[in-house]
């Protein structure tokens, strides 16, 4: 897993790419984001809220998402302690998800999601101050849609992530069972 070449997705939902991010509502308590995107359509998958998040939390978003594209190939994660924790490695296991680990130190290596989250910061969390970590999921919630609905991307012949996948086969595969 670790210190193999770094791969790009060739299809949608092939690879996604998942990263955090820490900010603090109005009366100053921490929380954090968990962001998620796809490599190939550049498409937000999650843009979470919550004050923590024990690998458990991390494994739900991901099964959440998977509930809806499928599971990717691969997932392109940093090295902090939710995705190289046991339960991450097990659902990776038992979905057949490659953990594609960024070099410590070279965010860089994971720049989708770098420049996603640049977006979170500079056009959702810098905007206003939020009073409940509520107040900031809907609000998250509600950027994510404009995101994919309305922001063109140069790498996508300035097309939105949504009018790209229109061109796409985008069926869910079918899953193989867990209890199988």
């Amino acid at each position: 897993m670790r210190g193999r070449p770094l791969r790009r997705a060739t299809r949608p939902f092939d690879g996604w790419t998942l990263d955090f991010m820490h900010d603090r509502l109005f009366g100053g308590r921490a929380f954090r984001a968990l962001s998620m995107e796809d490599e190939f359509s550049r498409s937000g998958l999650a843009l979470e809220m919550s004050f923590s998040f024990p690998s458990r939390s991390v494994v739900a978003v991901l099964d959440s998402v998977a509930a809806i594209y499928g599971y990717p190939k691969y997932l392109r994660i940093d090295n902090g302690t939710e995705p190289t924790s046991k339960l991450m490695q097990q659902w990776s296991e038992d979905h057949d998800v490659e953990l594609l680990y960024i070099q410590p130190g070279k965010p860089m290596r994971n720049g989708y999601i770098e420049s996603f989250n640049n977006r979170v910061r500079t056009e959702l969390l810098n905007t206003r101050w939020f009073r409940t970590l509520p107040e900031t999921q809907s609000s998250g919630h509600a950027w994510m849609h404009r995101y994919n609905t309305t922001h063109a991307h140069s790498a996508l012949g300035y097309q939105t992530p949504e009018e790209f996948l229109g061109v796409y086969d985008t069926t869910r595969p079918p899953q193989k069972s867990v209890a199988a």
